[in-house]
């Protein structure tokens, strides 16, 4: 059996990992997109990860990680959805009463909400879509995430202050 102290950043450890979990992490993301195209790109992205990643890995926890970076991956892929779901939906109503200097605006404020979103620190990012995009409440996001409900308004409170920061108090 191959040892914890293992490296991961060793090409054929980094090799067996991706022969042993690669069918079933394409299962479980497609069970999850119903798209195997997005189903691999999730797949490669999530290895691309660890790769970038492999010396803070123990290989003990290697499945674990894979599994919560390609659930983050989905769940980043959802929320732009639905971003770009609602702001099709409010456009449309919205097209012939704004101006297109209001448009324009409106579209920048998205594209730096996404940017700013995109560059909160990963668990402040997974916590604020939990909350905001996925509308759950702080006590079943710690519950999801096995960690306290402190711990979640701690994370949700980083997150709102580096986006007040970066966009301004909307």
């Amino acid at each position: 059996m191959i040892k914890d102290l293992e490296k991961i950043c060793h090409s054929e450890t980094f090799e067996r990992i991706f022969n042993t979990y690669a069918k079933d992490l394409r299962r479980f993301i497609f069970f999850k997109t119903q798209d195997i195209d997005v189903a691999e790109d999730i797949l490669q992205d999530t290895f691309i990860k660890l790769w970038d990643n492999c010396d803070n890995v123990m290989y003990s926890k290697v499945k674990s990680y894979l599994y919560t970076v390609a659930n983050n991956l989905f769940l980043n892929i959802k929320k732009h959805e639905k971003v770009v779901h609602s702001h099709q939906k409010s456009h449309v109503h919205l097209n012939n009463v704004e101006s297109p200097e209001f448009i324009l605006l409106e579209k920048e404020f998205l594209e730096k909400l996404e940017m700013t979103i995109a560059d909160l620190p990963e668990k402040q990012r997974e916590v604020f879509l939990l909350n905001r995009i996925e509308k759950k409440k702080y006590k079943e996001i710690a519950a999801q995430l096995d960690i306290s409900v402190k711990a979640v308004e701690k994370r949700m409170h980083g997150a709102l202050v580096t986006i007040r920061e970066k966009i301004g108090n909307v």
